[in-house]
């Protein structure tokens, strides 16, 4: 990463403010618009925020489904974020970053699609929709970081990696990698609990 990049973030007092969790929150309108406040959006240098709790960075984590078929990878050693290297993931996502507003669509679709397009190829249709949040302050990484939950079906287990940074690749039953969630990072396993409270 660039020692300069800026990346999106709220202050967490906000995110206090509005309704704090941990684990998982489903995705509701009313607490969507508030957390979301473009007012209190910034973009703060991502050296610094690594480390400050005062901020949340905002990231998309893009879960790909298709069927009862989830895409999952493992974090392998060229990835930014060493302090998850090694762990499996369903998550696909990243920073936004302050190059993001000049794109297309507003700054935060821009950075999911690209940080989406940057990290998987995805040979078929598919539809997306916002599941939910996740809020981890157990570990010094979660502290920093807020994920916002967006899951693609996918017409086909047509997705691949373009990074070496995502490696074991594949599609895998929900029920199969329920069974290994030991294995995943933190925020994969929350993800798996809201997949599997869906009605």
């Amino acid at each position: 990463m660039p020692t300069d990049e800026r990346v999106l973030v709220i202050p967490t007092a906000h995110f206090q403010a509005v309704g704090s969790f941990q684990g998982y929150r489903r995705a509701d309108e009313s607490f969507r618009r508030s957390l979301l406040d473009l007012r209190v959006f910034s973009f703060q240098p991502r050296s610094v925020v690594e480390t400050d709790p005062a901020f949340k960075q905002l990231i998309p984590y893009v879960i790909l489904r298709c069927g009862d078929q989830l895409f999952h990878y493992r974090r392998g050693a060229s990835g930014n974020e060493k302090r998850l290297q090694a762990l499996r993931s369903v998550g696909i996502g990243g920073h936004i970053s302050e190059d993001d507003a000049a794109g297309p669509a507003d700054l935060y679709t821009n950075g999911m699609r690209r940080e989406l397009a940057e990290e998987v190829t995805i040979d078929c249709h598919f539809t997306e929709r916002l599941l939910g949040f996740i809020n981890d302050d157990r570990t010094f990484v979660g502290s920093v970081h807020l994920g916002v939950v967006h899951l693609l079906e996918l017409d086909a287990a047509a997705a691949r990696s373009n990074e070496d940074a995502l490696t074991e690749t594949g599609f895998a039953s929900e029920s199969q990698l329920w069974d290994e969630r030991g294995e995943f990072e933190t925020w994969s396993q929350f993800a798996f609990e809201m997949l599997r409270a869906e009605v």
